[in-house]
């Protein structure tokens, strides 16, 4: 009798420990399948592309690119790379994973010369976009105030003389230098040379030269046509 129990309870706890192995083996496989990456199929522009600024300075608005499955699902942690490509200018960051949202965001400065200013967007194994911009250059020098006064000669005139320097649409250009020159009667600019303000403009005082006539000083910057200014001295 008592042999008999023991044989059911070695057989028992045999087959408890094939129970536990099958589920060690099978079971533990079922609960840790990951879910799949979602694979990038394609890229596009959500903000940022045909902004307008002088040449040299940072976008207003960052530029942003949102990475997409075949089915239109946002891809998380995708490697989004910024390259320019045209005009000479820099990104910051260049290399961005991208959100929860699939969105990559980086900070654009242009160059400092060229007005056409590309920079390309790309994920590896997705055909890449490219965002455009405007660089504003100086294009005119504008005289904004002082042509044409009388004063004695050897004085100064009344009125400050002002010019302005404009890229397309009249956009005032900042920070660019403007250099004064005396053509005709020997007068005295202060400052020779100055740095246009925010609103694209320099002021020099201007002391006519000791000869009774016409007095004239030029206002130049670089690659642009000369200002020139007029005033007439009177004895």
């Amino acid at each position: 009798m008592h042999s008999l129990v023991a044989r059911r309870i070695r057989v028992v706890r045999r087959l408890a420990r094939g129970v536990v192995i099958l589920c060690a083996s099978g079971c533990a496989g079922a609960t840790e399948t990951e879910p799949s990456t979602p694979t990038p199929a394609s890229l596009i522009v959500v903000q940022g592309t045909n902004q307008a600024i002088q040449a040299g300075k940072e976008l207003p608005n960052a530029i942003v690119i949102r990475v997409l499955t075949d089915d239109g699902k946002p891809v998380e942690k995708a490697t989004v790379g910024f390259t320019v490509v045209a005009g000479g200018g820099s990104v910051t960051p260049g290399s961005v994973l991208t959100d929860a949202n699939g969105e990559a965001k980086t900070k654009w400065i242009l160059g400092p010369t060229t007005p056409e200013q590309a920079l390309k967007a790309e994920v590896a194994g997705v055909d890449p976009v490219t965002i455009a911009a405007t660089a504003i250059v100086p294009k005119e020098i504008v005289i904004a105030q002082g042509n044409n006064q009388t004063a004695r000669v050897s004085t100064a005139l009344a009125n400050a003389i002002v010019v302005r320097v404009v890229g397309i649409n009249n956009t005032p250009i900042v920070g660019v230098p403007v250099a004064f020159q005396i053509t005709a009667g020997a007068g005295v600019i202060t400052p020779q040379s100055a740095i246009t303000n925010s609103f694209g403009e320099v002021s020099v005082k201007w002391t006519l030269g000791p000869v009774a006539g016409t007095n004239t000083v030029t206002a130049t910057v670089a690659n642009l046509a000369p200002a020139v200014i007029s005033a007439t001295g009177t004895p």
